[in-house]
């Protein structure tokens, strides 16, 4: 169930660089439809988010945790429960600092992004790859 330290500090480093490669496409979708679709920020946030979680599930199945279970839809559901908390998270982060300490959007959803990530990575660590 837990790995050796170094093992468990390349997964984190490995969910890491998938994590960057989802911010990546989260920021990417995010700005094409709030900014040149004109969508609302929560709705475009939102997709961004489900766009790149999704992408990180499969990269994280396949490189950083190599599972192999063959419950992949029990698997991705844990995922997925794990990033629906994870974007009730994200949002309320994000309504935070932009309503309330009045930072830029995306200044606030980068820092939305990285404390979400350790709330991922844990929960995904111990529910979702192990058996």
């Amino acid at each position: 169930m837990f790995d050796n330290p170094t093992a468990l500090f390349f997964k984190f480093l490995k969910f890491g660089l998938v994590g960057f490669s989802g911010l990546l496409l989260d920021f990417g979708i995010t700005y094409l439809t709030k900014e040149k679709l004109r969508w609302n920020k929560y709705l475009a946030n939102s997709l961004g988010f489900a766009v790149a979680c999704t992408s990180n599930y499969l990269l994280n199945r396949w490189w950083t945790f190599r599972s192999a279970d063959p419950g992949i839809a029990v698997q991705f559901s844990k995922f997925v429960l794990i990033a629906l908390v994870g974007l009730i998270l994200n949002n309320l982060i994000l309504y935070l600092l932009t309503e309330k300490a009045k930072l830029n959007f995306y200044v606030a959803k980068f820092c939305a992004i990285v404390l979400v990530f350790f709330w991922n990575f844990f929960f995904n660590y111990f529910f979702t790859f192990t058996l």
